[in-house]
């Protein structure tokens, strides 16, 4: 039986899932950071980033809850955090509706990006909003065929990095390339806890995930990958690019509470990872903003 609905405010603010707002915030700080290092700072511009960065997220997680439901993904037997549509708290048609103003909302942003730095930044922005309805919609959606780890990879870590330093500076920098790597590996490592919670129901749904391609045990792998590499390795492998920024290595202090998640993703299951999950969240933005800090004011 679905949960008693909350108010109105709080079904949408639910189905917007503002725990994983994180994932958008990440590579935008750590974007900006890099530049106000290099003397490019513009905070309009970083703003408007922001603005984007959580329209899109905002977007996806509409979309998420609308195809999964009606792929019947979102079953009773789901484990994770209630979906609105599947707990009949929306119906389908304004949740669809939600999901297209969500992204209309990306337009003001956009636009003001667009004049200031062109039309790489209009393909970001297309290619965004085309892989956030692909995740889950479509007839051969990412989540579903086992490719959701590298959107989330790619467009949360190096897309929006270099992307945001790119809207300030017009160019991009391996440094800004490089450092996306942190913020988009650790938003995977996010979705790879939540694939492994739902690998059971996935298996039911027809939901190709990589935890369910090659198992639980893989997941756990991916996961200790995906934490260790950039909060561990890629910080020192930045210093040593840029050949300065010592202050950035203080963001390894962020494997401090990632040794719990990493711990626990080995010895619970279920519906007793949805903690994990926002200790991970939490992780990602402490991870980055220590990053941020210590690169920009080093």
């Amino acid at each position: 039986m679905s949960p008693a609905p909350p108010s109105t405010l709080g079904i949408w603010l639910s189905a917007a899932r503002p725990r994983t707002l994180g994932a958008a915030f990440a590579p935008v700080f750590v974007g900006a950071a890099i530049a106000h290092a290099d003397g490019v700072l513009d905070g309009l511009v970083v703003a408007a980033c922001l603005a984007g960065a959580i329209a899109i997220q905002i977007g996806t997680n509409f979309a998420n809850d609308y195809f999964d439901f009606l792929k019947g993904a979102d079953t009773e037997d789901r484990v994770g955090p209630t979906r609105a549509t599947a707990a009949g708290w929306v119906t389908p048609g304004q949740m669809r509706l939600a999901t297209i103003l969500a992204f209309a909302a990306l337009v003001p942003p956009a636009a003001y990006l667009v004049y200031v730095a062109g039309w790489p930044l209009l393909v970001i922005g297309i290619l965004s909003v085309v892989c956030g309805i692909a995740y889950t919609g479509g007839p051969k959606p990412l989540a579903y065929v086992g490719l959701g780890d590298v959107f989330v990879l790619v467009f949360f870590g190096p897309v929006a990095v270099a992307g945001t330093y790119f809207a300030q500076a017009l160019s991009v920098t391996p440094v800004a390339l490089v450092a996306g790597l942190m913020p988009g590996l650790i938003a995977t490592a996010l979705l790879a806890v939540n694939n492994l919670r739902d690998v059971d129901t996935d298996i039911v749904a027809g939901k190709r995930t990589l935890a369910v391609r090659f198992g639980p045990a893989f997941a756990r792998w991916e996961i200790a990958l995906c934490l260790v590499v950039p909060i561990l390795v890629i910080p020192p492998v930045l210093v040593g690019l840029s050949g300065g920024h010592y202050g950035a290595l203080v963001s390894m202090l962020a494997f401090i509470p990632a040794v719990s998640v990493l711990r626990r993703t080995w010895t619970v299951q279920g519906a007793a990872l949805i903690p994990v999950l926002e200790d991970i969240g939490k992780t990602l933005v402490i991870h980055s903003v220590l990053f941020g800090l210590g690169w920009g004011l080093s």
